[in-house]
């Protein structure tokens, strides 16, 4: 089955911040719709009702001879004609809508029952409203619709703005707050890989703050560690180097079969090069760059070096293939091989015969190269 990645902490407060002005932002219009509703449309009606009122006026008390050029004027600069109002016709209501209503029930209110309106009539779109006079019923014509321009779209725009200034706001807020533990997570990967950690800031909020300086603490605490392990290891080191050449000191002057001193001599000539890697190490010297070594080399000389030949039980079976060259450090690599060797002469006894069966091989696989040891313990 496969698992999918885990958002970092980043992503994932940033989406709970956008989610949450995303709902703060449509509660607000929301909010702002409803309680903007009532008054918007009270205005709306008012100034609707006061074109009627005001044409109602310049047909009943104007002087007649004035009346035609009250009428052009009206038409001219503010767009409102009259036309008789006809039985057959063709009237589109106004469109559906909670603002649309009210501002139709308020007209209504204010000008009597019998108020039409309608947003079409005989094909002509624009605002009509009913008026009557006397015995005779007129439209009043009004072409800018003040009803059409409630549906305006400015509002998206505002809103489209107010949302990119939130992401990007919540985007530097996110950032802020993630940075020290990013810088955390930066430091502890550091220091598992190794590495001497640059020190936190010891600054921010007071759980930031104890944070960092725990963390300090404990880089510093590991430092002095390593520098007294160290420090152990250069004594104990520098303490075996002298018994190391008396040894071979000896070893030299010793009446021994020649085989057997260059047997102790190559004991003596590693356990100096372990002891050197140690003085390295506790004084901090870089380690050497890998090298070409003779695997099959090596193994061979290790087999000679645990002297597994000397037990009268043991039975050695190697399938070493020759020349077999790769890039690494010899000292690791010989010690590496004496310790497998080593426990599989102290553990390789055939429980039942007690005889000591070893397998050694080496084997090339395009370029990679495999060891095995093999026993019957």
């Amino acid at each position: 089955m496969i698992r999918l990645r885990s958002p970092s902490l980043f992503w994932r407060t940033l989406l709970l911040v956008l989610l949450l002005i995303v709902a703060s932002l449509a509660a607000w219009l929301q909010s702002y719709r409803v309680l903007e509703r009532g008054p918007r449309a009270e205005t709306i009606a008012q100034q609707v009702v006061s074109v009627v009122n005001i044409t109602r006026a310049a047909l009943l008390y104007a002087d007649p001879f004035v009346r035609s050029d009250l009428l052009a004027e009206l038409a001219a600069n503010e767009g409102v004609r009259i036309y008789p109002l006809e039985p057959d016709d063709k009237v589109v209501r106004l469109a559906d809508g909670p603002l649309i209503k009210l501002i139709e029930q308020a007209i209504v209110t204010k000008l009597g029952a019998g108020t039409q309106l309608g947003s079409e009539v005989n094909g002509v779109s624009g605002l009509w409203v009913s008026l009557s006079m006397a015995d005779d019923d007129y439209w009043v014509f009004i072409t800018r619709d003040p009803v059409a321009r409630t549906y305006g779209t400015q509002w998206v725009g505002w809103a489209l703005v107010a949302l990119v200034l939130s992401v990007i706001g919540a985007v530097l807020i996110t950032r802020l707050i993630n940075r020290p533990l990013a810088q955390l997570s930066a430091a502890s990967a550091r220091l598992g890989s190794g590495h001497d950690p640059a020190p936190l800031p010891e600054v921010g909020p007071i759980e930031i703050r104890t944070v960092n300086e725990s963390f300090n603490r404990m880089v510093t605490d590991l430092g002095k560690l390593e520098a007294d392990r160290a420090v152990l290891l250069a004594g104990i080191s520098h303490d075996l180097r002298t018994p190391l050449s008396r040894l071979r000191l000896e070893l030299e002057m010793a009446q021994l079969p020649e085989e057997t001193r260059a047997a102790a001599v190559g004991d003596i000539e590693q356990m100096d090069a372990i002891v050197r890697q140690f003085l390295d190490y506790a004084r901090k010297v870089p380690q050497a760059p890998a090298s070409e070594v003779d695997l099959s080399a090596a193994i061979t000389a290790a087999l000679q070096r645990v002297r597994i030949d000397a037990e009268p039980s043991a039975e050695v079976e190697a399938d070493i293939a020759p020349a077999v060259r790769i890039r690494g450090h010899a000292t690791e690599i010989d010690r590496a091989l004496d310790n497998l060797l080593n426990n599989a002469m102290r553990y390789g006894r055939n429980p039942d015969s007690g005889k000591l069966q070893i397998h050694v091989s080496l084997q090339t696989d395009a370029d990679r190269a495999s060891v095995c040891i093999s026993d019957r313990g």
